[in-house]
């Protein structure tokens, strides 16, 4: 049995890679109007999940016992949502 690859890859495999793996963008923008630089930007951007900048150090004003407790949080609203009934007029 040959190993085969998959060719497409959609939006959602992309994010989902970019995200799992991080992207970091460097970039030094200068705007000129008749040769003279008027404006200057120099952009730095991350783009990852919250995991992945916590594990590289990115990210650091939020600490990983930070991080679990929004999960534990966002975890108790789902379950508290889906225990409550919704009841609609007709």
């Amino acid at each position: 049995m040959e190993p085969t690859r998959e060719t497409e890859a959609g939006l959602v495999d992309l994010l989902d890679r970019v995200l799992e793996k991080g992207l970091i963008i460097h970039a030094d923008v200068v705007i000129t109007l008749a040769g003279v630089p008027l404006i200057g930007i120099n952009l730095k951007a991350a783009l990852a999940n919250m995991e992945t900048m916590l594990d590289y150090g990115m990210f650091e004003s939020c600490t990983k016992q930070e991080f679990v407790t929004i999960e534990k949080e966002q975890k108790q609203k789902e379950v508290s949502v889906e225990q409550e009934k919704i009841l609609v007029p007709t």
